[in-house]
């Protein structure tokens, strides 16, 4: 008989339930929210359990993706700020470094290492490598604090328009604030996002309208690096 595989965990949802998990939210909220938002019960049950695993405790990766402050497949770049975090080994840790122009970081033990143009897996991957000879067993975390390398872009009717640094995870709602709200002339029901994916472009609808009712609120997305939000006239 074949063995049965789990389902992966939805990468959304899971980044939707560690954000709501670090504002506090029982997890009772936390599941009604979710379901109005057309999440699965049994989906959401899912995420609940399993990320209330401690993210930094060693051999959890298979089971629930450790928060490492970004959505999975972020890549770090010059001007990001990371933490460090080498598990029972606090001298080895640091608390935040500041990735140069350079692509490099300077660390205790292991002096300076090139992280820019990896993800923060592949990131604690080098830097295994590189304590391992030091310290046995290492088990690294990389977390993003800070995103200072990527921008994302919002034109139209909106007070501010131009680039935004993606300084910590936000969806579209936060950042139409960021660029100092919608003008009284913005098409409020006709926002989109342009987001381009294995060279391919397109639009992601955006009513501002219901969703600053509470009404079908998966329409406030999580924006990634170089989206471009259109607020028409």
């Amino acid at each position: 008989m074949a063995q049965k595989t789990s389902k992966p965990l939805n990468r959304d949802l899971a980044a939707f339930v560690q954000e709501a998990k670090k504002m506090g939210l029982p997890d009772e909220e936390i599941r009604k929210t979710a379901t109005q938002a057309g999440w699965g019960v049994d989906d959401v049950d899912k995420t609940l359990t399993e990320t209330k695993v401690i993210a930094s405790a060693p051999g959890t990766d298979a089971a629930v993706p450790r928060d490492r402050g970004v959505p999975e497949g972020y890549v770090i770049g010059a001007g990001d700020v990371l933490q460090i975090v080498v598990w029972k080994e606090p001298d080895a840790s640091v608390p935040s470094v500041v990735v140069r122009p350079d692509g490099k970081i300077a660390l205790p033990l292991v002096k300076e290492i090139e992280v820019a143009g990896l993800t923060p897996v592949e990131a604690e991957h080098r830097l295994t490598e590189k304590l391992q000879k030091l310290i046995v067993g290492a088990d690294v975390t990389v977390i993003v604090t800070q995103v200072n390398s990527k921008k994302i872009y919002v034109i139209g009717a909106v007070k501010k328009e131009g680039p935004i640094p993606i300084k910590y995870r936000m969806t579209v709602l936060q950042a139409l604030t960021e660029a100092g709200g919608i003008t009284d002339f913005a098409k409020r029901k006709k926002i989109y996002i342009l987001r381009t994916e294995n060279g391919r472009q397109y639009r992601l609808p955006f009513n501002y309208e219901e969703v600053i009712r509470g009404e079908h609120i998966e329409q406030n997305i999580w924006v990634t690096p170089d989206d471009t939000i259109v607020v028409p006239n």
